[in-house]
């Protein structure tokens, strides 16, 4: 199979405040209050939990029908810690990002076997595209013009 290309455009409209664009959808990233922003918008790092959270939950139904059960909904809980010190420059001892996340999914099936629940959460985790960015180190190059 091919590779498949995905690009976003996105413009300060202020100094915590993005607009992104993808494909003919946009949308807005801000900074709550304690952390310098106007409190309008989600931040980068609930964005980035949110697109974990959304393909976890399409790779959970796709797997669930292969696996040939029916999956009626899931409910996915995230929850992450960072230390905002490197953030600020107030510190380089510890990472930018979170330190780990936890992530709690729920299925809504009935009759399903622990088993058959521990294999597709297993093949979810192997087969999601930002569990996989999250988990293994991704190449980004940053340019300036």
């Amino acid at each position: 199979m091919s590779d498949l290309r995905f690009r976003i455009k996105a413009h300060s409209e202020r100094a915590t405040k993005t607009i992104v664009k993808a494909r003919s959808f946009s949308f807005t990233v801000d900074e709550p209050e304690d952390l310098g922003g106007k409190d309008e918008a989600a931040n980068p790092v609930e964005y980035m939990l949110g697109a974990l959270a959304g393909c976890l939950n399409v790779m959970a139904h796709v797997i669930a029908q292969e696996m040939d059960f029916e999956l009626k909904g899931v409910k996915i809980d995230i929850v992450g810690d960072l230390n905002p010190a490197r953030l600020f420059g107030q510190s380089m001892e510890e990472r930018a990002g979170f330190k780990g996340l936890e992530v709690k999914i729920k299925a809504d099936a009935e009759g399903v076997s622990d088993e058959t629940l521990e294999k597709w959460k297993d093949a979810i985790a192997d087969r999601c595209p930002v569990c996989d960015n999250l988990k293994n180190p991704t190449p980004v190059k940053i340019s300036v013009k």
